[in-house]
């Protein structure tokens, strides 16, 4: 009689939900360790008040992604989530005052393109063609593989959609090729903040985005999004995953290239067939593996990588309901310097891009006595080995004043507020220098050779997340960990 296989999921993200609900689905008894006293890694509830908050992602892609987790161990989606669809789901606001409305009705969203510039309508048509067809290149042949080495790319299929892809032309570069208005093409650029990059050096492969949010269409997680992740952790619990929270792993401990347990804080031990770690790869490998156990990933090639943006966010509670849409954006009156302050300069914009979102506007539930206001700008990641400088109180009340000038004054109904910034996001989360996205794509070889899915040093270790491939991205993380899950799967089937 064989014995069982077992496996342990280091971190409890959507990534780790994911493989171990596929791993204890094949027959491999898992065990999911989280450090917290919820799984679900940045996407969790804030609550302050009656004001409830996703503090994770608030733009939900690719519901499919997501359900088809479930599917493919016999469960019915909707009995662990629901998604609501919002056609009209973002309002974007410029500098001189006018704004544009984005939407997945093909009709709505000409009218109003056609508001702002005839012509830019005129190639509406062909813009979603086109990023439809880089989104089809890109879930054929990258989303759902895995990378194990530099010999997984050697393949001419693979190379031709790469070349397709077109991994030489920016982001912005392709959208000034349908839109000529600079108000929409700021609007359309802003994708880029999605991977935690500049529209002005990542490639346009990631104008597949457009296709997801304006062709697929772009939705909301009825009681909050991070009913995704308890959704997950229910159907892993009734497939005999078992889920330890408030257990932080420490140490790995490994012999003849490969890991043979892990340490937690707490002083357990856990051993495992094959272990997957769900968490930011270019801090926790190196935290957790000692460095001359694996020479592939040294300290050195760490430190090399460039970090995505980070965020400040303030989740303000508002007594009051005010005129915003869910997804609600202000503009600056120059994104190019924004980006130039955050990545070559590495400091905050200026005058920068505001979000806000408003999920109470969707779902009134999240904040009965007024609006949840989760208000976030784009930060530069933390200088190495550099901790904060700046006063998170004025911060916030500057970002109260921006708003004031852009038109929306809410300070003085604001009852309660908790602000994060890349220094809370790199000592809570452990994000490699406060980073949102792991790895920037600002580079064409750091959208396309992300970190590989498995150890070069430790044979059954491997990496699910946002900082290997495919990327960030709560879709993305998904599918990283199913990827992930079905390679281990093929590998120690009985």
């Amino acid at each position: 009689m064989k014995t069982q296989r077992t496996a342990l999921v280091i971190g409890g993200g959507l990534a780790g939900l994911s493989a171990a609900i596929r791993l204890q689905f094949a027959g491999i008894q898992t065990t999911l360790l989280e450090k917290n006293h919820e799984v679900g890694g940045k996407l969790h509830e804030v609550t302050l008040g009656t004001h409830r908050f996703d503090f994770g992602p608030n733009t939900i892609t690719m519901p499919h992604v997501f359900q088809s987790v479930l599917e493919k161990v016999h469960e019915n989606p909707d009995d662990y989530f629901e998604f609501i669809k919002l056609e009209t789901h973002t309002k974007n606001v410029f500098s001189d005052g006018s704004h544009l409305f984005f939407s997945s009705n093909q009709q709505l969203m000409t009218e109003e393109l056609a508001r702002l510039d005839p012509q830019s309508a005129k190639k509406y048509a062909a813009y979603l063609k086109e990023v439809k067809k880089l989104y089809h290149l890109s879930n054929k042949h990258f989303l759902h593989r895995t990378f194990s080495s530099w010999k997984d790319y050697l393949s001419l299929p693979l190379a031709k959609a790469m070349a397709s892809a077109r991994p030489l032309q920016s982001l912005d570069q392709f959208h000034r090729s349908f839109f000529k208005d600079e108000r929409i093409i700021r609007a359309f650029n802003r994708y880029a903040t999605y991977i935690g990059s500049s529209p002005y050096t990542a490639p346009a492969t990631f104008g597949l985005i457009g296709h997801l949010e304006m062709g697929d269409g772009v939705y909301y997680t009825k009681g909050g999004n991070h009913q995704i992740a308890l959704g997950f952790k229910k159907a892993a619990k009734k497939l005999g995953v078992r889920i330890v929270c408030n257990e932080e792993v420490v140490k790995g401990y490994s012999s003849n290239n490969k890991l043979d347990s892990v340490e937690t804080k707490s002083g357990g031990h856990y051993k495992a067939d094959v272990f997957v770690l769900n968490g930011d790869l270019l801090t926790q490998y190196p935290r957790l593996i000692q460095e001359s156990d694996r020479p592939s990933m040294s300290n050195k090639k760490v430190n090399q990588f460039e970090p995505s943006i980070s965020a400040f966010v303030t989740l303000a509670a508002s007594s009051k309901r005010h005129d915003l849409h869910h997804h609600h954006v202000f503009f600056g009156d120059d994104p190019r310097e924004e980006f130039q302050d955050i990545f070559q300069y590495g400091t905050y914009g200026k005058d920068p891009t505001i979000y806000v979102c408003t999920s109470s506007k969707t779902d009134p539930s999240m904040s009965p006595d007024g609006d949840n206001l989760f208000i976030l700008v784009n930060a530069p990641p933390l200088k190495k080995e550099v901790q904060r400088s700046m006063d998170l109180k004025s911060m916030e009340q500057k970002l109260y004043q921006q708003l004031d000038k852009k038109g929306l004054s809410i300070q003085s109904n604001i009852v309660a507020s908790k602000i994060v910034d890349p220094q809370m996001m790199q000592d809570h989360y452990y994000a490699f220098r406060g980073a949102l996205y792991g790895v920037a794509s600002n580079k064409r070889k750091d959208t396309f050779l992300r970190p590989f899915n498995r150890s070069q040093d430790l044979g059954n270790l491997y990496f699910a997340g946002g900082s290997t491939h495919p990327g960030g991205g709560s879709p993305m993380v998904v599918l990283s960990g199913q990827n992930v899950a079905e390679k281990i799967v093929q590998a120690y089937k009985q």
